[in-house]
C-alpha cells in the first residue's frame, strides 16, 4: 500500500465514522446538537500525520477528526458521543466533552476557549522541559473572540511550542467569514502578533500534509509558536439538523463536487494508476467496519441514575490532595 492509498483509507474511516454519528441523529438516538466535520477530512489527516503520542490536542466542538487524528481509541469514543457508559467519560460527557487524558486529547464546546488551554498546556511543557507540542484548534469565527489575541500574544512574549490551527471553512454558524473577518485576513493577524502563520489548501490532502508538516516543524525547532489557516469546507449545516438555507444550492453542490478532500486524493490516485475498483472496495469495507462498531457500541448500556452525580466534581482535601 503506497502512502497516499492509506491517507485515502484514513479520510475514508474519517468520514464513516462522521456518518454513523449522523445516522445517530436521523434515528432518534443522539439528542443536542451534533456537529460533523465532513469535508474537513483533509485537515484531520494533515494533523495525523504530523502529531506525536507526547503533543497536546484541544478541539473544537467539531472534535471527532481531531480526536481520531491524535489516536484516541473508536469504540469509546463512539460509545461517549451515544451516551454510553462504555464511554471515555462513562457517556456523561456526550459529543461536546471528549477527554482522553492518555492521549492529551480535550475538547470544548465554547467557541474560541480551546486555544487558552492549549496556551497551558504549551507552557507546562516548557516548564516540564518536554519534547512535545501543543496544538489548539479553533475555526475562522472562533479567531473574532478575545481568547485568540491574547493567545497570540502570551504565545509569542513567551515563545511557547503552541500551534495554532484554523479549520476555515468559510462560516461561522450562519455567517459568512466574508462577513466577519476583516481584511487582510486570519494569517496577517497572527502576523502581526509575531507568529509564523503557514496556510494550505485542505481540499488537497496531499498538500494539506506537506503544508502542516512545515507548520510542525517550526514549532518542534524551538523557534516559536505558529498558526496554520486550513481552508476547507462544511458539506453540512452548523449542526444535523441545521436547515442550511444561508447557502444557496448551487454554492452546496459547487463545494462537493469541487472541495471534497477524499474525491479529489482519489482521483489524484487514479490518475497515478490506481484501480477505482480497488479504492471503492476499502471505502466500503472500511464503511461497514464503522457500522458494525455503531452496532456494538448501540448494544451497551446507558450510564446508571444512579452514578448521575459521581465523578463530575472533583474532590479536594485541605491539603490539596485530590
Amino acid at each position: 500500500m503506497t502512502d497516499d492509498v492509506r491517507l485515502y483509507e484514513r479520510m475514508c474511516l474519517m468520514r464513516s465514522f462522521e456518518e454513523a454519528c449522523a445516522s445517530g441523529v436521523r434515528d432518534g438516538l443522539l439528542r443536542g446538537e451534533l456537529h460533523l466535520a465532513i469535508g474537513h477530512e483533509g485537515v484531520g489527516v494533515a494533523l495525523e500525520e504530523s502529531l506525536r503520542p507526547a503533543d497536546y490536542v484541544v478541539a473544537t466542538h467539531r472534535s471527532h477528526l481531531a480526536a481520531i487524528a491524535a489516536g484516541v481509541p473508536l469504540r469509546p469514543m463512539l460509545a461517549e458521543i451515544y451516551e454510553r457508559a462504555t464511554g471515555l467519560s462513562s457517556g456523561k460527557g456526550g459529543h461536546l466533552h471528549l477527554f482522553d487524558p492518555e492521549r492529551r486529547f480535550s475538547s470544548t464546546g465554547i467557541v474560541g476557549s480551546t486555544l487558552p488551554v492549549a496556551l497551558g498546556h504549551a507552557a507546562a511543557i516548557r516548564l516540564a522541559g518536554e519534547d512535545a507540542i501543543a496544538v489548539g484548534i479553533t475555526g475562522d469565527g472562533g479567531t473574532n473572540s478575545g481568547q485568540f489575541a491574547e493567545t497570540l500574544n502570551m504565545a509569542t512574549l513567551w515563545k511557547l511550542p503552541l500551534l495554532v490551527i484554523v479549520e476555515d471553512n468559510g462560516w461561522g454558524i450562519s455567517v459568512a467569514a466574508s462577513a466577519s473577518i476583516a481584511p487582510p485576513g486570519i494569517a496577517a493577524r497572527a502576523r502581526a502578533y509575531g507568529l509564523a502563520a503557514f496556510e494550505t489548501d485542505a481540499t488537497d490532502p496531499l498538500r494539506a500534509v506537506a503544508d502542516a508538516a512545515e507548520a510542525f516543524a517550526h514549532v518542534r525547532s524551538g523557534a516559536g509558536p505558529a498558526l496554520l489557516v486550513a481552508t476547507c469546507h462544511r458539506f453540512s449545516g452548523h449542526y444535523e439538523g441545521d436547515p442550511d438555507l444561508y447557502r444557496t444550492t448551487a454554492e452546496k453542490t459547487r463545494m462537493r463536487e469541487l472541495g471534497d478532500p477524499i474525491a479529489n486524493l482519489r482521483a489524484g490516485l487514479i490518475d497515478g494508476g490506481a484501480d477505482p475498483a480497488d479504492l471503492d472496495e476499502r471505502a466500503a469495507r472500511i464503511a461497514a467496519e464503522i457500522e458494525q462498531l455503531r452496532r456494538e457500541v448501540l448494544a451497551d448500556s446507558a450510564p446508571p441514575a444512579a452514578d448521575a452525580f459521581t465523578d463530575v466534581v472533583a474532590s479536594i482535601t485541605p491539603g490539596g490532595n485530590r
